[in-house]
């Protein structure tokens, strides 16, 4: 695998620690604002819709650029949004850096994406994805609560100067330890980017992300009162288990990448599947601890760690080039929005189990949208299909440039 994916992973998790990061300061930064925490749980949603609705037009703006000059020039606005919420007086400049930060990460994750499989062959590009999104699953894992251990000790602000510190770190890395890369062919022009998306065929696949991940973090997003209030487990066991389930969406992630690239479709069938049955009988099991623990850690397995495959399918339904690759990820924070909202209403109306029985359905509904790339697998079985690489996805996303490197 190339040095300069694993350069990428680290700007990653450097973006995704941010995001978080909120998410273990809540009352610290709720006194030092002068806000209620719902105010500031709403930083989360504020930076969720930020890279959503502000991470494509940014890509957009940066496609003349080469991929590395893009991420050189993605990396001081993230910083400026991050020093921003650091030296915040008020919850109004907070909420502006929240957007900064968010439209600047989600569009450093289009161009990093691309950019990791343009360096990438064709056969190992779900491998390489994977090793991109680890930096994901590490932001959860290690950068949040190292975040949130830091804000305890040193106050919130000195979160946001740590991560501030650790951008400037992973732009150094980039800028030593990634190419230069030309733009791939074709791309540059916002009429041959938008060329894609002409294809039904990609906003059905776009879909299917939605879905997975609603159905991930309609659980995720709850597990805190799902695990105390039903479960019976004490707030001190709560962080233990959610290490747990980080560790369990790292090994998950690390699989998923292997089997991606030849096994597309079947990889996201059977992780639908078995996503589905994980949030049932953690629905149904969720007043006994060990079923309880075991189905959440079902779920962080094959949860998010489809992520490699879907990309993997994204790329072949359109192409490999940013602002494809920023619109998937913007449908798959849409799929946190949409699970983490509905999720709260059923949580409110129906009580702690409401949110499981919901990401079951949506699981179901990601099945759903499967349904067609089944049928025409069924129909021509002795054609590459949509789970291998054919001919059209590798002119769509080209054979990259190695110089060197080593796979």
């Amino acid at each position: 695998m190339p040095r300069a994916v694993h350069v990428l992973a680290f700007g990653i998790f450097a973006m995704v620690t941010s995001e978080f990061v909120v998410a273990g300061l809540m009352p610290q930064m709720a006194a030092g604002l002068g806000v209620t925490v719902p105010q500031v749980g709403y930083l989360i949603t504020v930076f969720a819709l930020s890279m959503a609705f502000g991470g494509p037009p940014l890509t957009v703006a940066l496609l003349r650029l080469p991929p590395k000059t893009a991420l050189m020039t993605l990396f001081p606005l993230f910083l400026a949004g991050n020093v921003l919420a650091a030296t915040a007086s008020d919850y109004p400049a907070m909420v502006v850096a929240r957007v900064i930060t968010g439209v600047a990460s989600q569009a450093f994750f289009g161009v990093a994406i691309s950019l990791g499989s343009q360096l990438t062959r064709p056969e190992r590009r779900g491998r390489a994805v994977a090793v991109l999104l680890n930096g994901l699953m590490l932001g959860t894992l290690l950068g949040l609560p190292l975040a949130t251990l830091t804000g305890e000790r040193y106050g919130w602000r000195a979160a946001f100067w740590a991560i501030s510190a650790l951008t400037v770190a992973a732009a150094l890395c980039t800028a030593a330890g990634v190419r230069r890369a030309d733009r791939p062919e074709g791309s540059g022009t916002l009429r041959s980017e938008l060329t894609a998306f002409r294809a039904p065929r990609l906003w059905l696949t776009l879909m299917t992300s939605t879905m997975v991940i609603g159905a991930t973090f309609s659980a995720f997003s709850y597990l805190n009162p799902i695990l105390t209030e039903v479960t019976g487990f004490s707030p001190g066991a709560v962080p233990l288990l959610l290490l747990a389930y980080g560790a369990a969406t790292v090994v998950g992630n690390t699989v998923v990448g292997r089997l991606a690239d030849r096994h597309t479709l079947p990889v996201l069938l059977g992780g639908l599947t078995l996503n589905a049955v994980f949030l049932a009988g953690f629905a149904l099991l969720a007043g006994v601890e060990t079923g309880a623990v075991l189905c959440m850690l079902g779920v962080g397995l094959v949860g998010v760690t489809m992520n490699p495959a879907l990309v993997t399918r994204v790329q072949r339904a359109g192409n490999a080039r940013p602002l494809v690759n920023t619109v998937h990820t913007s449908f798959i924070t849409l799929g946190v929005v949409l699970g983490s909202v509905l999720g709260g209403l059923g949580l409110d109306r129906f009580g702690p189990r409401a949110p499981l029985w919901l990401g079951a359905a949506l699981a179901v509904a990601g099945l759903l949208t499967l349904v067609p790339d089944l049928l025409r697998r069924g129909r021509n079985p002795g054609t590459a299909g949509p789970g291998a690489p054919s001919a059209k996805s590798e002119q769509a996303a080209p054979v990259p440039l190695h110089a060197g490197q080593t796979t």
